[in-house]
Formats: structure tokens, sequence, C-alpha cells
């Protein structure tokens, strides 16, 4: 399964509730990135670079990562993907990975939120957390770069049918209640 969002829709809080519900493991390719840039490991010094700015960490980097986690055995009973693919190129080696596994998605979920809803949510989370990558520049930057690529991406699943979209904006229970309708909705269609 996979969820996808535009930044500040809620990806990360809804995962971890699917995740629990679900008894899946979730992978962020956020935390990943994140996790080595606080370890200034080589491939999270390159990351940085990337985040900073609100770009998109390059394809090679992400698929490597991603790859290499799905190979692990903690997700032969499923996963949820948080943040990945971003691209029609990570769409592709998705594909690929999952067809060597001999698996397949069940489900893209997307969550849908308002871009100046957003941008509110964001600004007040870079407050909370201090996170160097989250000011009204850079994330009007990171929203644009979600809608010029990202959007390529949830075309494809919904042309394979697999697609569900969910209202992202509300309180934090009610849309994890919207997330688990559609999620049950969609395994038997």
């Amino acid at each position: 399964m996979l969820i996808i969002g535009p930044p500040g829709s809620g990806k990360g809080t809804q995962a971890e509730r699917i995740s629990e519900r679900l008894g899946v493991v979730a992978i962020s390719t956020g935390d990943i990135f994140r996790a080595n840039v606080k370890g200034e490991t080589p491939l999270g010094i390159e990351a940085k670079k990337y985040m900073d700015n609100g770009d998109f960490v390059p394809d090679s980097v992400t698929n490597k990562m991603v790859r290499d986690r799905l190979l692990q055995d903690d997700v032969q009973d499923g996963f949820l993907l948080d943040g990945y693919p971003r691209t029609t190129v990570q769409v592709d080696e998705l594909d690929d990975i999952l067809a060597q596994a001999e698996s397949r998605l069940d489900v893209v979920l997307q969550l849908t939120a308002d871009d100046d809803e957003l941008v509110k949510r964001l600004l007040g989370r870079a407050l909370d957390t201090g996170r160097s990558d989250d000011n009204t520049a850079v994330i009007r930057h990171r929203l644009d770069l979600y809608h010029g690529q990202t959007e390529a991406v949830v075309a494809r699943y919904a042309e394979r049918g697999i697609l569900t979209q969910v209202d992202g904006i509300g309180e934090i229970d009610e849309v994890t209640d919207r997330v688990m309708k559609a999620i049950e909705v969609a395994k038997t269609a």
C-alpha cells in the first residue's frame, strides 16, 4: 500500500495509524532521510542539500534506499510506503522491485488538501519542531513540485484502478475514520 499527498497533508500521522490498525510496517522515506541527515552519513549530507531547498532527493538515491528497505524480512506480510514514489521514474522502479519480490500494490491512498491550509499547517509544525525545511518560500516550492511531479504518479495509479482519494482536512480522528473506511472499500473492490 502507498500513501500519497502533498507536504503537510497528514501522511505521516495517518501512515502510523494505518500501520497500527492493519499490522503492517510503515516505511517513510522522509524519516529515512532525516535520520541520515541527523547522523551526518554521506547519504544524509547529500540529501540535506536538496531537503533544505525544498527539492526532492534524486531518484537514484531514493530508489536505492527503498529497494534495500523493501528487501528486508519485516515487509513480507505487507507494508505501507509514505513519501514514495514521487515521480514516474520512481513508479517504474517500484514496479520492478515489487515484480522481483513477486508482490503488487493493493491500494494507493491519496490524501487531498487545500494548499493554503497546508502552508498554515507546515508553518505551525516548523514552530513546534524547528525544522529547517519549513518556511513559506520552501513550502510553496515543495507544493509546486508536488503538483508538477507527483500528480503524474497519481494519474498512473488512477489508470490502474487502485487509487483511493480521501480528504485530509479535519480532526485527526475524523481523517483516520475516512481513511480506514476508504481502505475497506478499496480492498473489497
